[in-house]
């Protein structure tokens, strides 16, 4: 499916979706719930009618025999769920009007949570009787046959796509605040591709609709031995309820084996988080200025590089004494709950890489410890719901290189999905990556993914593809793209692109104040236009020329203008 037929499918089944609003009995803040809900039942089905002659074959093979077993045992062994005729979507699609659909959703989303114990209070149910309004009795069965128009055939991180899209519309709908925002999942595959996760602990600590989790697992999925299973476990912190509830279901959609907890991270660590992970990973709200200090300053997880505080106290009377900004408080969370070999991701705020005051005190302990392995400045309009560029901070417990850190600026990076969206394509990822392996020395992945590129240049047709892009012409850019930075197939610095600084030395960050802002270090392109000074020369006086012909033309039309203007008015 292309960019472009991706974006029809999700404009229309957003108009179809605002039918909810406008003529359901519900609230504006109400809507979001059924709506997930429904999209929920229709990931559902397509997943499991991808297992579902397996389940049934091997129900069938030991049926009567000492090793039966029943069939939801075995459909939540080989697909992480189960899923009775009564919440198959086609069975609902085609129920004849005279049943009350409302209620047959609701037993639906009941026995899934009968035979899935991640799910339980989970699904949204009574909420189905609120949709349908005396003026429109169908908004329920209009809804269920619109996302019936979500593919079948394709897979499933494009279901993940139209799902992710969904929450940013909702969140956009409703408004967000305190700098919470929705991660695009192009960003999120980029932090997993640096991360390169094998198996073990994963820890969110605001982990939203679960969707870190969601694509570390597709990560290893892919590059996981053939026949090995994956062995990861999610542990994820989310404040709301609703989300929470969305984040069981990403994860049972997806298979991922996890606990979601509702809790408030600033004030509440449900896992023991304090050297306990192999991997964290977040996008935490941004700029929070509300967290008491009180709750924070005496949490190892927070005081092991310093709290933040503010440098005078608050002289308002009663008032609870609050920490400047709890980005910093984010930042220790994930170098704290990092185990021995532990690695950690997270988006950030521009603004973190040069605080100061007790935050840069925190920044020079956590570079000089060497833990922070590399720095990653975004586009701008990279998110769903704000344009704001960010900064994504890599964390490494068992790092070779303490005394240097990988910068790398992306900000000329991505591909424009509509004047306001932007996002990485499926390359952009690989090859911004391939710059971190590059880093470790795996010289073995570049060349992996130089011949990768080279097979499918010399597959691609003579034609162009749906999006008007010569494939072949695409894949020598890719190829183009790569050795022209990495002409000998390992890392150096290139300009504008990427820096690996030392933490002492000249222009090292010791030197730069301890900025951890990529822009200081990488420098910027000048590219060479190919003239000589004289013909540069030449070329400006040519441009000055024209210039004064056009200002000369427009003092002509300004003369004449105001002399039809004075007739006109005689």
């Amino acid at each position: 499916m292309t960019n472009k037929q991706l974006k029809n499918l999700k404009d229309t089944l957003w108009t179809t979706a605002d039918q909810l609003r406008a003529n359901s009995g519900l609230k504006s803040t109400e809507y979001a719930e059924p709506i997930l809900g429904l999209i929920f039942l229709r990931f559902a089905d397509v997943k499991y009618s991808k297992y579902e002659d397996e389940i049934k074959a091997e129900f069938d093979s030991i049926k009567g025999t000492r090793m039966e077993r029943s069939i939801h045992e075995i459909a939540i062994e080989k697909c992480g769920f189960y899923l009775p005729e009564e919440a198959r979507y086609d069975w609902l699609l085609n129920l004849p009007e005279s049943e009350n659909l409302a209620q047959k959703v609701k037993v639906a989303m009941e026995d899934i949570e009968k035979y899935t114990s991640e799910l339980t209070d989970t699904l949204p149910k009574d909420i189905y009787y609120s949709v349908n309004s005396e003026d429109d009795p169908l908004v329920l069965a209009k809804l269920l046959k619109a996302f019936k128009d979500i593919p079948a055939d394709v897979e499933l991180d494009i279901f993940g796509e139209i799902y992710e899209y969904f929450l940013g519309k909702f969140a956009l709908a409703e408004g967000q605040g305190g700098g919470e925002f929705f991660t695009p999942s192009t960003v999120v595959r980029y932090m997993v591709e640096v991360l390169a996760p094998t198996e073990g602990k994963i820890l969110d600590p605001a982990c939203g609709s679960g969707g870190m989790f969601v694509q570390t697992a597709h990560y290893i999925e892919r590059h996981r031995a053939k026949g090995k299973q994956i062995n990861l476990r999610a542990y994820g912190v989310e404040k709301t309820g609703a989300t929470v509830k969305l984040a069981k279901m990403n994860l049972v959609l997806n298979n991922v084996r996890g606990t979601i907890t509702e809790a408030n991270s600033y004030y509440r660590d449900p896992y023991d988080s304090f050297g306990n992970f192999d991997y964290v990973m977040a996008n935490p709200p941004f700029n929070v200025d509300e967290v008491e200090l009180d709750g924070v300053k005496d949490q190892p997880r927070f005081n092991t590089y310093g709290v933040p505080q503010n440098k005078t106290k608050n002289k308002k009377k009663d008032a609870k004494e609050t920490v400047p900004n709890a980005n910093y408080l984010w930042i220790n969370q994930f170098a704290t709950a990092l185990n021995e070999n532990g690695r950690a991701a997270l988006v950030m705020a521009n603004s973190a890489s040069d605080a100061g005051n007790s935050e840069k005190d925190i920044r020079v302990k956590l570079i000089e410890s060497g833990i922070i392995s590399q720095m990653v400045t975004l586009s701008s309009n990279m998110f769903t719901s704000v344009t704001l560029p960010a900064t994504l901070w890599f964390f490494d417990k068992a790092k070779q290189k303490k005394d240097e850190i990988l910068f790398i600026d992306a900000r000329n990076i991505f591909t424009q999905i509509d004047r306001a969206h932007r996002k990485f394509s499926d390359e952009q990822i690989r090859n911004l990556g391939i710059i971190t392996r590059l880093y470790e020395g795996k010289t073995e992945e570049f060349d992996a993914l130089l011949d990768d590129y080279r097979t499918k240049l010399a597959e691609a047709p003579e034609v162009s593809d749906d999006e008007d892009i010569m494939l072949k012409s695409y894949w020598q850019a890719q190829i183009d793209w790569l050795t022209e930075r990495f002409p000998d197939g390992t890392y150096r610095d290139v300009v504008g692109l990427c820096k690996a600084a030392k933490i002492e030395g000249e222009d090292g960050i010791k030197d730069q104040d301890y900025s951890l802002n990529p822009g200081r270090y990488v420098g910027v392109v000048i590219e060479d236009d190919g003239l000589t000074q004289d013909e540069f020369k030449q070329r400006m006086m040519a441009y000055y020329t024209e210039l004064s012909k056009l200002n000369e033309e427009a003092h002509g039309l300004e003369s004449k203008i105001a002399e039809n203007l004075k007739e006109l008015f005689q």
